[in-house]
């Protein structure tokens, strides 16, 4: 029999569980991260009363010197957990100068005894299990000497407790007779009979799950992403077992595939000129290379492979074969030519797989079914959403998939061959990857939750601007197309930040583009309600041209004034994208014709309509202050392969910046280029190189084959090295922003009933 008292905390649907750490609403779990529940409790216990930002930052950051920004941080999650958008004070109110009051009426729950049992079980082992309610690990537990009396509080009014008890009982009740509802209709039906089982406890990220085909050990990747990553490799047994770092490898890699003994782990590596595959052994050791031209490989038996293939430039298609490319066979390649078809995963039956590709803008699109004995055609399987990862239940008769529907990514499934797609997850949690396990009732993905905030850095060092949602920051550190969502981006004399923002209300939003004034952090949507893939503002920031998705799926080009004096006029074709100014006032896109991309330009009316220059490009990345050169990836003239280049837009030869994966940005005077020369990783922000520029743009000489990976500032005189990739330069090196993206993911087991 348990002893001592539980006390809960109740406000509005909400529910603050202070011993596990957790933020319920209706009896189901909030992502929320440690320190940010830290400050709600504290919030909470001092309702109707003012807390001070100064005993706020002490209590929850007891041992060390934070920022107010680190704070007003919290606060941003906290609301972003509650659902109410920013500048909506239902719950915590902002008094200016003096801290925060919690508006809610908050009433105290005391449960002891047999009816702490009851609370515990229904709430944990009914639905989920009790460690799995926190997504991005166990919080850490709040120090008592640290919270002083701000977490004791002063005593508060008498508790009802036996009206509440005959409440939880009813609750617990109503859970066991069947009470399958998580948040509306049918979506609560698929998740309450779930059962979450936390596999990793990181307080970063674990991504990429991967099963032995015996289902004893499972490989990941630690960081925020699994596709393309500089992150290692890392793998543990079931259910238990520590997990063990395999891999020192700083190069891009993705997709993880157990050999069919078990003993080795393949994985691909972005390699120049093309992809390839390497094994690493279960037990740790060097890595060595196993095919190249090889991408996303997994086996089909001992001796055939299948996976993803080079057929030239960017064309990415899945086909088959042995190590030495016997019985080899060209299964399916994506129509246009700058498509790429990154995975596939073979049925049990070996006649089919689920295929996950990129369209010739880079943008990830719908699953895709395809026949493996030539016996069916390929069709569009599953939602249809940006998907990224798939799998096969033991049987064959489920598909799962990882797929971003509306903004949100979460787990799916749907039977096999003819079913509908149902959503399995939902929720501010997001997941991604999908591993099944041998039950087929089973799988496990990556879990949890991520944020985003633009930082700037100046003389007086770093400091955070708080963000009203997820900052987009596709920024290509690859010459691989990427979406086509434009980075953010200074003005020209450095004083205004443009970027692109997906605010979290309403759920499923685009991106907005906002702007941010740098002295002053104030910031504001440029266009509101209009959500684009896309933009530029003109050098005397007084336009925009933009791109938005139609409902068709093709892309419009917008012109309009930034002080919204006049309506948006759409120009060009549908499928137009990456618009730019060009040096005299012309518009700059990317089009398809055939299957094959070419930077257009034309007049702001539209008219006037002709290739910029007149060979083929994969995707523009950027253009220069002056715009003289549009930085894009583009194929080597004997296309074999393709390389970041800078294109003059007047004429004359494109130039090869990098001799493999980079980002070129410029300053926003344009006195200097950076080029990524060591991609952000778990561990690392990465590095650039900063170029100067000659007098109007004249580049310098790049070695002949471009900058390679890892180059010292010497590979092209007068650079500077900056500890730091993706990085939007401003007016000159000590100047400039970032996007910091937090992410909180760990590996979890969901069961279904």
């Amino acid at each position: 029999m348990a002893t001592g008292l539980k006390v809960l905390y109740e406000f509005g649907p909400f529910q603050v569980d202070p011993d596990r750490q957790v933020l319920l609403r209706e009896n189901q779990p909030v992502a929320i991260t440690p320190k940010a529940f830290e400050t709600l409790l504290i919030l909470v216990r001092h309702s109707r009363e003012v807390v001070s930002k100064d005993e706020l930052m002490k209590a929850v950051w007891p041992d060390s010197f934070v920022e107010e920004a680190n704070l007003s941080q919290n606060i941003f999650r906290i609301r972003k957990a509650l659902g109410v958008a920013p500048g909506d004070e239902r719950y915590i109110v902002t008094l200016p100068g003096r801290g925060y009051r919690f508006a809610a009426q908050v009433r105290e729950v005391v449960l002891d005894g047999e009816d702490l049992i009851i609370d515990t079980r229904s709430l944990t082992q009914i639905v989920v299990e009790q460690t799995d309610l926190v997504p991005n690990g166990t919080p850490d537990k709040f120090p008592d000497a640290s919270l002083d009396t701000l977490l004791s509080g002063p005593p508060r009014k008498s508790i009802w407790k036996y009206p509440l008890l005959i409440a939880a009982v009813v609750l617990v009740t109503t859970v066991a007779a069947g009470v399958y509802f998580f948040y509306s209709g049918s979506r609560r039906a698929h998740q309450a009979g779930l059962k979450f089982t936390q596999l990793t406890d990181f307080t970063d990220s674990a991504t990429a799950p991967a099963l032995s085909r015996d289902g004893r050990m499972l490989a990941f990747i630690r960081g925020s992403s699994g596709f393309l990553t500089a992150d290692q490799i890392y793998v543990k047994v079931l259910p238990n077992g520590e997990a063990k770092r395999l891999t020192d490898d700083p190069r891009p890699k993705y997709n993880l595939a157990f050999s069919p003994d078990g003993s080795q782990i393949a994985y691909t590596v972005l390699e120049v000129p093309t992809f390839a595959t390497y094994t690493v052994s279960v037990l740790g050791g060097d890595s060595h290379l196993f095919l190249r031209n090889a991408a996303g490989l997994t086996w089909l038996d001992e001796r055939q492979l299948l996976f993803s293939e080079i057929r030239s430039g960017l064309h990415m298609g899945i086909v088959t074969g042995t190590i030495t490319r016997g019985n080899f066979r060209e299964l399916y390649f994506p129509l246009p030519e700058r498509a790429m078809a990154h995975y596939s995963f073979a049925s049990p039956d070996r006649r089919s797989a689920l295929v996950a590709e990129m369209d010739e803008t880079g943008a990830w699109v719908s699953c895709r079914l395809i026949s493996l004995d030539g016996r069916s055609e390929t069709r569009s399987i599953g939602p249809t959403g940006a998907c990224k990862s798939a799998g096969w239940s033991s049987d064959g008769s489920w598909m799962y998939f990882t797929a971003a529907v509306e903004g949100q990514s979460h787990l799916w499934r749907q039977r096999f061959p003819n079913g509908q797609p149902e959503q399995v997850t939902f929720g501010p949690t997001e997941e991604e990857g999908v591993a099944v396990e041998q039950d087929g009732r089973s799988v496990i993905t990556s879990m949890g939750v991520h944020e985003s905030a633009i930082w700037i850095h100046d003389t007086d060092g770093d400091r955070s601007l708080s963000s009203e949602g997820e900052i987009v920051e596709d920024i290509s550190t690859l010459p691989t197309p990427t979406g086509g969502l434009s980075p953010p981006s200074f003005s020209a004399d450095g004083k205004t930040l443009y970027y692109l923002l997906r605010r979290h209300q309403p759920a499923g939003s685009g991106p907005e583009l906002w702007r941010l004034i740098v002295e002053s952090g104030k910031s504001e949507a440029v266009f509101p309600g209009v959500s684009m893939l896309a933009y530029d503002v003109s050098p005397d920031g007084k336009q925009a041209v933009y791109a938005t998705a139609a409902s068709a799926g093709k892309s419009q080009l917008w012109l309009a004034p930034i002080d919204r004096s006049s309506p948006a006029k759409r120009i060009g074709h549908s499928g137009d994208t990456s618009p730019h100014f060009g040096p005299r006032g012309q518009i700059l896109f990317q089009f398809t014709e055939g299957n094959v991309n070419y930077m257009g330009q034309m007049n702001q009316d539209g008219s006037g309509r002709s290739r910029a220059v007149p060979y083929p490009i994969s995707v523009v990345q950027g253009i220069s202050p002056g715009r003289r050169w549009v930085m894009a990836v583009a194929p080597l003239p004997d296309g074999t392969s393709v390389r970041p280049m800078a294109i003059p837009i007047d004429g004359g030869p494109p130039r090869i910046m990098c001799d493999g994966p980079c980002t070129p940005t410029w300053s926003s005077n344009g006195k200097f280029l950076f080029i990524s020369v060591e991609a952000p990783s778990r561990t690392s922000t990465g590095r650039s190189l900063a170029i100067p520029v000659g007098p109007g743009e004249s580049l310098p000489r790049f070695p002949p084959r471009g900058i390679r990976p890892f180059a010292d500032p010497s590979v092209v005189p007068g650079s500077r090295s900056v500890n730091r990739a993706g990085l939007v330069p401003g007016s000159d090196l000590s100047h400039f922003a970032y996007v910091n993206t937090t992410v909180h993911r760990n590996l979890y087991r969901i069961s279904f009933p």
